[in-house]
């Protein structure tokens, strides 16, 4: 079943919205896909959807002041433990999109966010999906979620 129609509204600070279906607030970053993410449909090769998720969890986390690099100097580090992804409509070559991203769960070692990517040129919903993490420390155990990301889920706008 397709989703209902993602329709942004924009909010004081450029980088999130407002999705007037739901009410929920989403980061948004922009990207044009590559030749080198399509296959020979032509179309964006599936698992190449997780690579348009990372870079919007980074830069969400870029936009919030605490990139990825600076949680790794901090000792942390949040490596993937599931994905879950949903298809709709197909992305090709130089299309222009926007990834929508957010913090959805916080456990006491897990974090997840949520995603959706639309096409810029209708708005159309491409894929959603969601990434799950685990917080873990350098030498790979299991650890509580640091403060600064639990701050980032308490600070996201609402």
């Amino acid at each position: 079943m397709r989703p209902k129609p993602f329709i942004p509204e924009f909010l004081d600070n450029p980088c999130y919205v407002r999705d007037s279906n739901s009410g929920i607030v989403w980061h948004r970053s922009e990207l044009r896909t590559l030749y080198v993410d399509t296959d020979r449909s032509q179309a964006v090769y599936h698992a190449n959807y997780l690579k348009y998720f990372e870079f919007g969890r980074a830069s969400l986390m870029r936009e919030a002041k605490y990139p990825y690099k600076k949680i790794e100097e901090s000792g942390y580090v949040y490596p993937i433990i599931k994905t879950e992804l949903s298809y709709y409509s197909p992305l090709f070559y130089d299309d222009l999109i926007y990834i929508h991203t957010r913090p959805a769960k916080l456990e006491m070692v897990k974090v997840q966010f949520d995603y959706i990517i639309t096409k810029a040129e209708n708005g159309e919903i491409s894929c959603t999906g969601m990434t799950r993490h685990c917080a873990v420390n350098g030498n790979g155990l299991p650890v509580e979620i640091d403060q600064k990301t639990i701050n980032l889920w308490d600070g996201f706008p609402s």
